[in-house]
Parts: C-alpha cells; sequence; structure tokens
C-alpha cells in the first residue's frame, strides 16, 4: 500500500475504533445514572428518553447507509447528478412522516408488528414480523457491502475477509451497549457525515486534476461509455419521474414501516421531540444528498477511463476520494462512509433483535412472560445471528441501492395500509388488515421478482394501492355482513 493508502486505513481503523468507544461509555454512563439494574427496554430503546436533537441524528443516521453513499456514487454513472434523488426523497420522506411520527410514541409499542397486532391480531402480528425480520437481514447485508468496498479499494484485501472483518466490528459494538451505545455514537456519526463529507468535497473539487465546479461540470458535459454514448452525467431527471416518485412512495411507506425507524421515534421522550426530529432529519437529509453524487462525478468525469470500465463503478467514491483528496481528508471521508454504514447496519441489527424478542419470543416462547434478563440475553444472540445472515447477503450481492429498495417494497408494502387504516379507519376489520399485509407483500414480490420492475416503478406503489383497494373493500364487505370493527389502538404520551 502507498503511504496515502495507509493514512487513510489507519484513519478508518482509529474511527471504528472510537465509535466502540464512544457507545459503550455511554451505554456505561447511562446505567450508572439509572441506578438500577437495566432492562430489555433500556438496551433496545435507551429507556424512551430521546430528545429532538438525538433523535434527529439517529434517524439520519439509521437511514444514511451504503446506498446513500457508495450507492449514490455509483449510480452517478447511469443516472447522472439525479441519484441523488435517492437521498432527497428520504427528506422528503421524514418530512412527510412527522405528521404521523406522534402516534408511534402514543401507541406505547416496539415494534411495527406490535402495533399491527393491537388492532389486526395474532396472524397479522406473526405474518408481519417474519417480512420484517427478513427485510432487515437484507439491509444488514447492503450496509456491509458498502464498507466492505471502501476497505478493499484502499487495501486490496480480498472482499470476502473485509466483509467478515466488518461484521465482526459491528457485531461487537451493537450487542454490548445496545441502543443507548448506537445513539451516542450517532452524534458523532453525523458530524463526520455531513460536515466532513462536505468539507472534503469542496477540498476534492478544488484539486487541480478536478480544476473546480465550472471545469468538472464542462468536462462532464463530454463523458461517453464504452461504446461512445454520451452519459448526461448533470442530468437531474434522467433517473425519471416514475423512479422520483417511487423513491418518495417507498420512504414514505417504509418509514412509518420499518423497525429501525419505527423504534427510533418509539424512543422519543415525547410525541413532539419525535414530530420535531422527524422534521430536523428530513432538512439533514435532502440538504446532504449531493454530496456523494458530486464525488462520484468526479470519478467518472476526472479519472481516466473509469466511465468506460463498469466493473470499477461499484468503487466510485472511494476511487476519487483517493484519487483527489489529501491522505487525511481521504481518510475523513471514508470515515464517514464506515460512519453511515456502521449506524446503519447497527440499527438494523437492534431493530430485528427488538422484533424478536417483542413479536416472537416472549409472546410465544417464552408465554407472555417478561423476563429482562434472559431478554436481553436473546437480543444479543439475535443479533450476532442478524449480522451472519447479513454477511451471506454481502457475499452473495452486490448492487446496494437494489438490494434497499427490494428489502423497503417487500416490507412496507403490505404492513402500510393496514397501519394508516389502523390509525385513521374506525371501521376496518381485523381480516381486512391481515389481506391487506398478505396481498401488498404478494404483490410487491411479483412485481420484483417475476416482473421485474416494469416502467422503473418501485413496488411500493403497486402494492400499496393494492393493499389498500384490499383493506377497504374486504372492511365494507365484512361490515354489512355484520362483522365488527377491530378494536381501536388505546394511544397515550407517557
Amino acid at each position: 500500500m502507498s503511504g496515502k493508502q495507509t493514512t487513510a486505513l489507519v484513519i478508518i481503523f482509529l474511527y471504528m475504533a472510537l465509535t466502540v468507544v464512544v457507545g459503550l461509555v455511554s451505554s456505561k454512563m447511562k446505567q450508572k445514572k439509572a441506578a438500577r439494574k437495566q432492562s430489555n427496554e433500556d438496551f433496545l430503546m435507551a429507556g424512551k428518553s430521546l430528545g429532538p436533537v438525538i433523535l434527529a441524528c439517529t434517524l439520519f443516521a439509521a437511514n444514511t447507509g451504503g446506498a446513500s453513499t457508495t450507492g449514490i456514487a455509483t449510480n452517478v454513472g447511469t443516472q447522472g447528478l439525479s441519484a441523488s434523488w435517492y437521498v432527497i426523497a428520504a427528506g422528503i420522506g421524514f418530512v412527510l412522516v412527522s405528521f404521523i411520527a406522534p402516534f408511534f410514541r402514543k401507541a406505547q409499542a416496539s415494534t411495527v408488528p406490535q402495533i399491527i397486532s393491537m388492532r389486526y391480531g395474532k396472524a397479522s402480528h406473526i405474518f408481519t414480523a417474519f417480512t420484517s425480520i427478513v427485510a432487515l437481514f437484507m439491509a444488514t447485508g447492503s450496509q456491509i457491502i458498502a464498507t466492505s468496498t471502501i476497505i478493499n479499494t484502499i487495501t486490496g484485501l480480498d472482499f470476502e475477509i473485509t466483509a467478515v472483518v466488518v461484521t465482526a466490528v459491528v457485531i461487537l459494538y451493537t450487542m454490548v451497549g445496545g441502543f443507548a451505545s448506537v445513539a451516542a455514537a450517532n452524534m458523532m456519526h453525523v458530524g463526520f457525515i455531513t460536515i466532513g463529507m462536505s468539507i472534503a468535497m469542496f477540498i476534492m473539487v478544488n484539486n487541480p486534476a478536478v480544476g473546480g465546479f465550472s471545469h468538472l461540470f464542462e468536462t462532464a458535459k463530454g463523458v461517453t461509455d464504452a461504446n461512445g454514448a454520451n452519459l448526461d452525467l448533470l442530468s437531474m431527471t434522467k433517473v425519471g419521474l416514475p423512479a422520483i416518485l417511487g423513491y418518495v412512495a417507498m420512504y414514505c411507506t417504509t418509514f412509518p414501516t420499518g423497525q429501525e425507524i419505527v423504534q427510533t421515534y418509539c424512543s422519543a421522550k415525547d410525541s413532539k421531540s419525535a414530530k420535531v426530529g422527524s422534521l430536523i432529519a428530513g432538512i439533514l437529509s435532502a440538504a446532504y444528498a449531493i454530496v456523494p453524487a458530486f464525488i462520484g462525478l468526479m470519478a467518472f468525469t476526472c479519472i481516466d477511463g473509469f466511465a468506460a470500465n463498469s466493473a470499477l463503478h461499484k468503487n466510485a467514491l472511494a476511487a476519487a476520494t483517493m484519487e483527489f483528496a489529501p491522505a487525511i481528508i481521504a481518510g475523513i471521508v471514508l470515515s464517514a462512509v464506515v460512519a453511515a454504514t456502521i449506524s446503519s447496519a447497527s440499527g438494523n441489527m437492534i431493530g430485528t433483535a427488538t422484533m424478536f424478542t417483542n413479536d416472537v419470543f416472549r409472546p410465544y416462547i417464552n408465554k407472555g412472560q417478561k423476563d429482562d434478563t434472559k431478554e436481553i440475553w436473546i437480543s444479543r444472540v439475535v443479533m450476532v445471528l442478524a449480522g451472519c445472515v447479513g454477511l451471506g447477503v454481502a457475499l452473495t450481492g452486490s448492487n446496494i441501492i437494489s438490494i434497499m429498495m427490494s428489502c423497503f417494497a417487500l416490507r412496507s408494502a403490505g404492513p402500510f395500509a393496514a397501519f394508516i387504516c389502523s390509525l385513521f379507519y374506525k371501521n376496518v376489520t381485523k381480516n381486512a388488515g391481515f389481506l391487506s399485509i398478505v396481498f401488498g407483500t404478494a404483490v410487491a414480490a411479483i412485481w420484483i421478482y417475476a416482473l421485474g420492475t416494469p416502467f422503473g416503478l418501485n413496488a411500493a406503489i403497486p402494492a400499496s394501492v393494492v393493499a389498500f383497494v384490499v383493506i377497504f373493500l374486504v372492511s365494507i364487505i365484512e361490515g354489512k355482513k355484520g362483522v365488527a370493527p377491530a378494536p381501536a389502538l388505546q394511544l397515550e404520551d407517557n
């Protein structure tokens, strides 16, 4: 390795070590302050104590992972700067979901399946828990891909070896400290992701080989692929309106049903903190979106032969950083990506553990009995399992954004209609809720795997439409037959 590669790698490893230390210290301090034995709620939900700023940072960090960093930079080659819509849409999603964010805290639940079960019963509970856990396994794998790709690009180490090391670090960091550990470290992560990457981007673009924004944009106009076709790298619409609308719809459905997001809302100290935190996270996400896109643009525009060699595209962010940033700045940028992926992977692991303990172990294995000592142990075992399955996904998958979009659609398309109706439709029936979840999930799977995502339209849109049609139609039919509505949710804010 060159001196620059060594410096960047040392900074990344120091950052990873610092993440573990910050998380562990925070967790120990919170336990000491509480002056009591740690409960499973403390371990997995930080004792429901997050204020709006920490909550916003945790939401942003949980959503800003590999797809929102390395994935965007990679997709600049096929979508131009319009690849940034993937994260701009997330900002829009956080703002829109802020209006229902208080309901998560008021529901006095810990997981999406719990909220679903309160109104629709056991069958809906089990089905939603299963699809959500499978989706989080996939999401964990995508974050491992992103981190491993960075280290692989710098060092030349085998991707497989790197993925194993990354998985081990994330598991250690997550299972020892729990959600309080992750929330504390996320404050540091957000600074690196937003401020660190933004400053680094300006330094990189002023490298003589890039020549400033004007020269970068002018050069980008003429970049072609291996066949001589212009790549239109500056386009903000190349991804297409159906894809942009699909992104927005995807986030609007996945944020209210994605465990790593819902768990954060439920961990707020009150409903106002949940709403304000969501608004802050939305503004932060939308503002940050263009940063990884510009870094990717430098790779495709200013590195000779990069645009024409598709095998290099997945390394766009790391390649541009190593090419145009000074050693220390390169380490900071790549540490920011590692921060993003570690925080997202940790959120996915904790979400998986929370759902398993609350929606599988306690109600069906432990016969409804709450046992904090046993549940914390079970949670840690599930985190290890989630990491190992995620590693398997990482070793067999490649396109981060494709994995994440499939994961989002499969876990959210069915439960979204049922969740919204559980809050605002008093005449919804239990069977209607269950059937809408099943049909919505089935349509999403068919749209992705059988039809190959027609028109580039995200599966969340057709699946959610079908789910809403089913839930209203079945509720109306059963209502006319005298079937009583499902019991209403009991909402409190304490």
